[in-house]
């Protein structure tokens, strides 16, 4: 037979009582009379049949068997509390923890980022960067910003943008001693690479402009992150391939310009990663609506 628990008013007047060993400041805690107090814990102990304080004049004590029963209706507390903390911070939490690639974030996401800031002052967001696929559980990322086809399973994958491929460079590179009217002069420059997942980008373009893949194998310069790359072609050492979402600002700027009319479309594009069961909290729903707005002007 399962026990009744005894009344929540009164186990909690009487851990509040316990903890400061008084009646009146138990009360102020509460937000009660003394007499209420004193009324519940009366109560709590003719539901238990066992005295709990023993009241001497103006002091209080406890019994045995209260001190005894004391460290578990504490705990049991305790544990309420937390389990409000942690369920009022998963609904409620004003940080939002964003992950995406350390380019994107550095040509693309934080140059926009102080719009998003001032229209939801109460979000506080976070960027970390990764090449990594995100342990959300884990890593304690609330969404992540990735390339790919957007099938990623038990994940909700929110379009943001399309690439287009075609080769970028300083204005200066235009204005040297060697020509580049057409993509054949590419031979008598620097081509500037990003490896790993950027890696055939090069090849890929010249293989559509109807140029000699083997091109691509011309000495050059290789970096491992893209925005390094387009840094590159900025100051002048060679020509990048360039990718929309990372120089399309800088073009905007005049410090990157496209030689050649000749792009080239990516099978793939930008998402906003997310787990189902959270994807649509109040901060996140916000994130995503704003990143679909400024994508897509």
């Amino acid at each position: 037979m399962t026990s009744r628990l005894p009344s929540l008013n009164g186990l909690r007047a009487f851990e509040a009582a316990a903890r400061h060993m008084s009646f009146t400041l138990a009360a102020s805690e509460l937000n009660v009379t003394q007499t209420a107090i004193s009324h519940q814990i009366k109560r709590l102990e003719e539901e238990l049949g066992v005295r709990l304080f023993v009241r001497q004049n103006r002091s209080l004590s406890l019994t045995p068997e209260a001190v005894e029963y004391l460290p578990g209706v504490r705990a049991a507390f305790n544990d309420l509390r937390l389990a409000t903390d942690r369920l009022l911070r998963k609904d409620d939490d004003h940080v939002l923890t964003v992950s995406t690639l350390a380019s994107l974030a550095a040509k693309w996401l934080l140059p926009r980022l102080s719009a998003f800031q001032e229209a939801h002052p109460g979000i506080d967001v976070r960027i970390t960067t990764s090449t990594n696929l995100v342990d959300f559980q884990r890593d304690k990322v609330d969404a992540a910003i990735r390339y790919g086809r957007g099938q990623w399973g038990g994940l909700r994958a929110d379009w943001l943008m399309a690439d287009e491929l075609f080769p970028v460079c300083s204005p200066s590179l235009l204005q040297g001693n060697k020509p580049l009217g057409c993509p054949e002069d590419l031979k008598q420059h620097v081509l500037l690479h990003t490896s790993n997942a950027n890696s055939d980008d090069w090849r890929l373009w010249l293989t559509a402009a109807g140029l000699p893949a083997d091109l691509s194998k011309q000495p050059g310069i290789t970096f491992d992150m893209i925005f390094m790359t387009i840094q590159a072609a900025i100051d002048g050492i060679g020509v990048a391939m360039g990718r929309t979402s990372y120089v399309q600002d800088d073009i905007t700027k005049g410090r990157l310009v496209v030689p050649f009319k000749i792009t080239l479309p990516t099978d793939a594009g930008f998402y906003l990663v997310s787990p189902q069961g959270r994807a649509d909290t109040p901060k996140l729903a916000a994130f995503r609506k704003w990143l679909g707005t400024v994508a897509h002007s």
